[in-house]
């Protein structure tokens, strides 16, 4: 036995631990992107001129992106070779950070984040799916957790690390950050990781992809202009419109498929389906969240890039707690009760943070949004997992890829709508009485852009204006996630299967931490 084991050692990589290093670098670029440009928003917003709605296609831009490509990436590494696929989405993904870094608009960044949600979406399902080709069975949870670490390890460091550089260099620097990492992980896999294929897998539905790229887009874009343009311009209706036709088009695709790309048939189970709500609102919420908070750090509260990036800590703190304590207490109690009273913690942080006034401060920030964090990730992280275990073994691999797209989904919904009812009720209560037409159109573009006027008429009233009106279109926005939370908390305590837990853990996503199972 012990001579089988040492062969068996034997005819294994010895740097396959080196090249999940590479794995691991690559994943932690994508923990940095999915927080640091939160940070930059507002700097971006003040140099560049950008508005709230251009502000929120700047983040929307890559995740629209990135849900809709996800899948057929996956395939494409399947059919094509996964580290040749994980070399050019490293690749594409560096060449679309030196686009950001140095472009001269709001346009030009907007495209960088498109084209960097390419590279992401190559790169974040790969990254998992070459780990059994260098690892043997039971040294495979221990490498995808480290990878899951990694991820969940950047989302913490993104904000403070993007702080600090927008506090010493341009807002550029947040990009230029990932191009000497990405250029380590494609030496790495160049150089040490194998190629792996499939070439049983299943061809990459051009048509499904389109349908679900431009659905998504149309519907993120009728939410996101419809404040500026008003809700019954007919662009707006004829965005909405377009959504219906294109997603519907996709649904009715994907059902009569004998192959689909989506299995839209995995929602009919009632465990899959009601943990999957839990797990899209907890991307809803952070995602909504960390875009407006940044504003109100830096706008209202006048911290600087760094302050403001070790200010978000707090709910990052109570998702990092809540990864490390989610599977002990769902062993414990369950996962339906662990879900159902993290929604109703959520809820009420949510009511709580809705009494933010001017001059509230900090303190009273971190303290809302540290209950945020907890029931954010107390819901989500079971929730994966219980969406998983839901289903038969045969099913799973459907089912993750379904449960990341819907996620995505979510994030990018979370952003457009947040954003846009935040804009919405920012416009209407802002005072710009007095100003010429020009200074009063920028006022109205965004708080940075009032900010900014402001300061060249030295008119301190119009200052006091905007954070009042921008702090009421944030209590708005919490008050909604509240209510949100509780219908989720009320739908989960029906549907949800009671004890035992989820089967399976969710170290499948890479974007959270990874829940253990051999406590």
């Amino acid at each position: 036995m012990v001579t089988v084991t040492r062969q068996v050692e034997s005819r294994l990589d010895p740097r396959r631990w080196w090249a999940l290093g590479a794995l691991v670098a690559s994943m932690l670029v994508l923990g940095f992107d999915m927080t640091i440009l939160n940070v930059a928003l507002p700097t971006i917003a003040e140099d560049l001129g950008a508005t709230t709605g251009q502000q929120q296609w700047t983040a929307d831009a890559y995740i629209v992106v990135f849900a809709a490509l996800m899948l057929p990436a996956g395939l494409l590494g399947d059919r094509f070779g996964r580290r040749r696929m994980l070399i050019a989405g490293l690749g594409v993904f560096l060449a679309a950070s030196l686009v950001g870094a140095f472009a001269g608009d709001v346009a030009q960044v907007i495209a960088a984040r498109a084209l960097m949600g390419v590279g992401g979406a190559l790169v974040m399902p790969l990254a998992m799916s070459v780990v059994p080709s260098l690892f043997p069975r039971e040294e495979q949870t221990k490498a995808i957790g480290m990878i899951s670490a990694a991820s969940a390890l950047g989302m913490p460091l993104g904000p403070i690390i993007g702080g600090w550089l927008l506090n010493h260099f341009w807002w550029g620097s947040v990009f230029v950050l990932n191009v000497p990492m990405v250029a380590i992980g494609i030496t790495a896999c160049l150089f040490l990781l194998p190629e792996s294929k499939d070439p049983a897998a299943p061809r990459v539905d051009i048509v499904s992809t389109a349908l679900t790229a431009l659905g998504l887009g149309s519907l993120i874009y009728a939410i996101i202009e419809g404040p500026a343009k008003g809700w019954s311009d007919p662009v707006v209706i004829g965005g909405f419109g377009a959504a219906v036709v294109l997603l519907g088009a996709l649904v009715l695709r994907e059902r009569r498929s004998e192959r689909p790309m989506l299995d839209l048939s995995l929602l009919s189970h009632r465990g899959f389906l009601s943990n999957t709500v839990a797990a899209t609102l907890g991307m809803f919420v952070m995602s909504g969240v960390m875009f407006l908070l940044p504003q109100y750090l830096q706008a209202v509260l006048g911290t600087d890039s760094l302050g403001t990036g070790v200010r978000m800590v707090p709910l990052m703190g109570g998702m990092l707690v809540a990864a490390k304590l989610a599977q002990p207490l769902v062993v414990t109690f369950g996962a339906r009760a662990v879900i159902v009273v993290s929604l109703v913690v959520l809820a009420f942080s949510a009511f709580l943070g809705a009494r933010t006034t001017v001059d509230s401060g900090y303190g009273f920030t971190a303290l809302w949004l540290s209950l945020a964090g907890v029931g954010i990730a107390f819901a989500m992280i079971p929730a994966m997992g219980g969406a998983l275990g839901a289903l038969a073994k045969d099913r799973a691999g459907r089912g993750a890829g379904l449960l990341s797209t819907v996620r995505q989904t979510g994030s990018a919904l979370g952003v457009a709508l947040l954003g846009a009812l935040v804009a919405g009720a920012y416009t209407a209560k802002l005072s710009t009485a007095g100003l010429p037409g020009a200074a009063a159109d920028a006022a109205r573009d965004s708080v940075i852009g009032a900010h900014v006027v402001a300061g060249e008429l030295g008119d301190r009233a119009l200052t006091a204006s905007a954070n009042s009106a921008f702090v009421h279109g944030m209590d708005l926005a919490l008050v909604v996630i509240g209510i949100v939370s509780l219908a989720a908390a009320a739908l989960s305590a029906v549907l949800m299967p009671g004890r035992p837990g989820p089967a399976e853990p969710a170290v499948a996503d890479p974007e959270v931490a990874p829940v253990r199972t051999d406590a």
